[in-house]
């Protein structure tokens, strides 16, 4: 793989714009290439050769010509040297050093090439500037993290307390500064804020010195923190040893839990309505096990979450200064020059090449993480730290094959069956007509669920195609998240399923020896809900558990709306549940059906029961009734208008929804003119939402006319047919209002095409939403989960104990 090729695979999405464009400098060296073979073969004619527009300018033609030696020629020699001292003194840029000789042999392409690798540079070195400080006042924020954990960890070993205050007082001191001694190295506020040094040990090796302590009269411990006690001989000779722990100046003392709360993250409806009704919540600390397994969680996975940082910003640096190195070969081998040596060691000097800061915090926090998360375990600490990706197994590729070639099969069966029996027909037998109301409902159930987790399944393979980092926006646990092999399998072994399903039933009617047994035949389609559901709630670890149990996680706080806090992965699966409306009305049609016994007789008496009636309206809009809670919820959190706007959109949904069911319930005229006038302004509503504020397309003043500025697609066709295809796909509802009939179709066929058409639309927007976001990220260089802290600690205690 060329260099080109895996420098843009190593780039961190969301940073892509902050790393230095190698393109563009690669492409002006072509260009500089290019024009010095044509002066070479045509010298007369350079002077009328002109810029291209990537070059911005036009230029004279006139470069130095190839010299075939091996000698440098005195230019090369002038501008190496120039390269050097600058360097050597702390000089200006290449541009600046290299202006006075190359415009003497009017070399325009190769100022520009230098005036672009220095604003390249300088670009690279303020961004990894900017991010090292961030980890750096993390790290410092973590000290005081660990601080309170190893005093609380102490106090729930020991909630009788100690037999002389001293040792407490020594436990809690060696406890606290055993765990923020490798952080605190690297961390000047830190450095500020504990003067002490001490290598990092687990709570035994701690007891172990402080037996050591109690008995040792030269070690002092003071609650004083502004008075630095001098090193005692024992304490000198210690220094620098890694297995010792050296009590200098300043011992943590006992109060350092007096000036820490817990902070309530763990969100639950309970809490929701307690902040709802200004109930005052206790935020005192209870040192039991239980809130000590929740603390140690909560900064593991800050831990891990930093540490993962870390290593995009050691990956950042080291990929930068491979690329300039790359490319300064390329141009001294263009050109034959020398100027490569002196620009690599100015990177190297720089504080991209020269600053040792992430890496030595990355030692110390592995050291850390290794003795205080994994009990001193490397190898399962470094396996939690360095979590690596998924690997594809070849048996998924093949059962999916397998299940593929199986789905397609079953289909053209399906189909050659219901030809040879004109089930879709409108005018046929009777028990024809019975099948097409009671079991066409029940399967199509299936064929939803199984059309959405294929188009999932493709918005995937395109999201990764592009380079959407959907795993982060979904919040995915790393190396636990699905591909789109994955999906595809799951979904055609549904499939698989389904269709089995169907041609048994069908079977089974048409064989004598069963064609008696209503009951039994009919019971096919509840088998298989039963399996579906069986292998969702499934508490082994088989089926993709981690994933099962997200997606329900996340279903239950779109039920619960608005109790829960409103996060991505929640309303953009309650967007799919609205997706999904005539898949809730079968799902009822699937209780009573069952429920009320119509099975045993094969007839349908759901349509003539006012409790059903009534559920219609209720199952169609809970959908939309969840998403505007959620949208209620945020406009409550963070004051947004537009998510006040945004609730009000599904709000005319829920009318327009609700007036069409009560339109087919009725059919009466003005039913069917205010079922047209709210629909209509539901669908203009939504779909200016979509285009505008989901996509954030039809911008007027962008560089792409009527599209945005960043588009991750070349083709901007694409862009434009998505727009109009989303506005078609929305006017299916016009069906249901038009009361479409066609004569070779049922009207259970045709409702479950319309269904299908809605689902299609919801996959194609899925696809640019995701990509919006992921944009939005790279313009803000969000690569990361805000992990939540368990302690908070109290600046105005924390000042008065100063």
């Amino acid at each position: 793989m060329k260099f080109g090729k895996e420098f843009k695979a190593q780039m961190v999405p969301e940073w892509q714009e902050a790393y230095m464009d190698y393109h563009y400098l690669k492409n002006l060296l072509k260009e500089l290439q290019r024009f010095k073979g044509k002066n070479e073969r045509s010298p007369t004619t350079s002077a009328r050769l002109q810029r291209k527009l990537t070059l911005v300018r036009a230029f004279s033609g006139l470069t130095q010509r190839h010299n075939h030696s091996t000698t440098p020629s005195p230019t090369d020699v002038e501008c190496q040297d120039n390269l050097v001292n600058s360097v050597e003194q702390g000089g200006s840029g290449v541009y600046e050093i290299m202006s006075p000789i190359l415009k003497a042999e009017e070399g325009e392409i190769e100022l520009l090439y230098f005036k672009r690798l220095d604003e390249e540079f300088n670009k690279v070195v303020e961004f990894y500037r900017s991010k090292v400080e961030e980890v750096m006042n993390e790290a410092a924020l973590l000290n005081k993290q660990m601080d309170a954990l190893i005093a609380f960890r102490v106090k729930v070993r020991n909630p009788q307390g100690f037999m002389d205050s001293s040792v407490e007082m020594a436990r809690l001191s060696v406890d606290v500064a055993t765990s923020t001694a490798a952080l605190s190295a690297t961390t000047p506020s830190a450095a500020r804020s504990s003067r002490r040094i001490f290598d990092i040990g687990t709570i035994e090796e701690v007891e172990e010195e402080i037996s050591k302590i109690g008995q040792s009269d030269d070690v002092e411990f003071s609650v004083a923190k502004d008075v630095e006690k001098p090193k005692t001989t024992k304490q000198s000779s210690q220094e620098g040893k890694p297995n010792s722990i050296r009590a200098s100046t300043r011992p943590a003392p006992l109060q350092v839990l007096r000036s820490v709360k817990m902070n309530n993250t763990l969100e639950t409806p309970r809490s929701t309505i307690k902040g709802c009704l200004n109930v005052p919540q206790c935020r005192e600390m209870n040192f039991t096990r239980e809130n000590l397994e929740k603390v140690q969680n909560q900064l593991k996975r800050a831990f891990v979450e930093f540490y993962h940082k870390l290593r995009f910003l050691k990956s950042y640096s080291f990929m930068n200064t491979l690329a300039f190195s790359k490319i300064m070969k390329k141009y001294d081998k263009i050109t034959s020059k020398h100027a490569s040596k002196a620009f690599l060691k100015k990177v190297d000097d720089s504080y991209l090449g020269s600053s040792d800061k992430v890496t030595k915090l990355m030692e110390r926090v592995e050291s850390t993480f290794i003795k205080h998360f994994s009990n001193s375990n490397r190898g399962k600490g470094m396996k939690i730290l360095r979590q690596k990706a998924k690997k594809e197994k070849h048996k998924v590729t093949f059962t999916l094959g397998f299940f593929a070639g199986c789905s397609v099969s079953l289909l053209v069966s399906l189909i050659m069956v219901i030809h040879t029996r004109d089930l879709l027909i409108m005018e046929f037998k009777q028990e024809r007509t019975q099948y097409m109301q009671n079991m066409f409902p029940l399967y199509s159930f299936f064929g939803f669920i199984v059309l959405h987790m294929l188009m999932y399944a493709g918005n995937i393979y395109f999201w990764q195609q592009y380079r959407v980092n959907y795993s982060f926006i979904f919040g995915f646990k790393q190396g636990t998240q699905l591909g789109y092999r994955e999906v595809f399998f799951l979904s055609f072994g549904l499939s698989v399923l389904a269709q089995a399903s169907v041609l048994s039933n069908l079977d089974l009617e048409m064989d004598p020896k069963t064609k008696s047994h209503h009951a039994i035949t009919e019971l096919v389609p509840l088998a298989l809900l039963v399996l579906v559901i069986a292998i969702l709630f499934c508490p082994f670890n088989i089926i993709y558990r981690s994933s099962r149990f997200f997606f329900l996680t996340c279903l239950f706080h779109c039920i619960c709306a608005p109790l829960y806090k409103v996060t991505l992965p929640d309303f953009f699966l309650a967007d799919q549940l609205t997706s999904q409306v005539q898949a809730f009305r079968s799902f009822e049609f699937f209780l009573c059906y069952y429920g009320m016994g119509d099975y045993r007789l094969r007839q349908n008496t759901c349509k003539r029961n006012d409790a059903y009636n009534a559920f219609l309206f209720i199952v169609a809009a809970v959908p939309y009734w969840c998403r505007f809670l959620q949208c209620f919820r945020r406009l409550f959190e963070e004051k947004d208008p537009m998510q006040g706007y945004n609730g009000l959109k599904y709000f005319s949904t829920i009318v327009a929804v609700s007036v069409r069911t009560a339109y087919s319930l009725n059919r009466g005229l003005a039913w069917r003119i205010v079922a047209f006038i709210s629909s209509a302004f539901a669908a203009v509503f939504s779909t200016y939402w979509d285009l505008v504020f989901d996509w954030g397309l039809l911008q007027k003043h962008s560089k792409n006319p009527w599209l945005r500025d960043k588009l991750l697609i070349p083709y901007k066709s694409v862009y434009f047919g998505a727009m109009v295809l989303n506005v078609l796909l929305r006017l299916a509802w016009l069906q249901t209002v038009l009361n479409f009939k066609l004569p070779f179709l049922h009207t259970e066929a045709l409702v479950t095409i319309v269904a299908c058409l809605e689902i299609i639309r919801r996959g194609i927007w899925n696809f640019f939403r995701i990509e919006n976001e992921h944009l939005n990220n790279v313009g803000k260089y969000r690569a990361f989960k805000s992990v939540p802290l368990p302690f908070n600690y109290d600046e105005e205690d924390e000042e008065k104990d100063e």
